[in-house]
């Protein structure tokens, strides 16, 4: 009938069902992207835990779906949290992002026994270990570190450059007195380190280049300081083929 189809559902039908505008995900295409991506990644890396982008849309069915499929998730809100609370998700597997996370939001991670939270300033990191020892609790976290690498996107979704407003610098030396102060946080337990460099991101060397930074920090933090580190996130941001003629990492 030349009507665009989505998971078998003819969407001009879907449109006079339940009106427009209208958001419609195949769940098939969803458990087999899911997967997919497992696959990739724990095939070379065994110990790797795909972590879900709440921010890229997030409700109670989709979190269920990421929940049977043993993902992580990321939330940046208290909003985000609730949802994936409200599927009963694992809360161990859930990573607190964001520069501007409220007291309140913080309270309620610790609260519901969040996974790791990424601090991504120093403010924050005064404020979550502040918190957890007024409860009296030892909170995982990763610190997000800025590496200095231009991830070639377009210029309001570059995150990894130096003058970003997320993270701590590795080349202004905050990187080296965020550790220093986490490790000497009594209430809070640095498991490792997290970088974001944008999105769409359509090359591999971007990645490459500052994963070498951010391991050759960590050497030097393990000499400084005696710091092993456990966990590793290289963040996401990988491109999808907008078009036939595009290239993907």
């Amino acid at each position: 009938q030349g009507h665009l189809c989505v998971g078998g559902c003819d969407v001009v039908e879907l449109a006079k069902e339940f009106g427009t505008p209208l958001y419609i995900f195949d769940e098939f295409t969803l458990h087999h992207k899911c997967r997919e991506f497992k696959a990739e990644f724990t095939k070379r890396y065994p110990d790797t835990l795909v972590i879900y982008a709440s921010k890229a849309f997030l409700n109670k069915a989709l979190a269920l779906i990421f929940k049977e499929e043993d993902l992580g998730l990321d939330v940046v809100s208290g909003g985000e949290l609730s949802i994936a609370r409200s599927a009963n998700f694992p809360l161990d597997k859930v990573y607190f992002h964001g520069n501007n996370k409220t007291p309140e939001e913080l309270e309620l991670a610790l609260n519901w026994g969040i996974g790791r939270v990424v601090v991504d300033n120093f403010y924050e990191l005064e404020l979550l270990s502040r918190l957890a020892k007024g409860k009296g609790i030892i909170q995982d976290i990763l610190l997000r570190l800025t590496p200095g690498v231009d991830s070639h996107t377009h210029e309001y979704t570059t995150t990894g450059t130096l003058d970003s407003k997320f993270g701590f610098p590795l080349a202004s030396g905050q990187a080296e007195e965020a550790v220093k102060r986490a490790l000497s946080a009594s209430n809070l337990n640095l498991l490792g380190f997290h970088f974001h460099l944008g999105s769409p991101i359509f090359e591999t060397k971007p990645y490459e280049l500052a994963i070498e930074l951010v391991l050759r920090f960590t050497h030097e933090i393990k000499e400084e300081f005696g710091f092993q580190l456990t966990e590793f996130s290289v963040g996401g941001g990988f491109a999808v083929q907008y078009t036939l003629d595009s290239k993907v990492p």
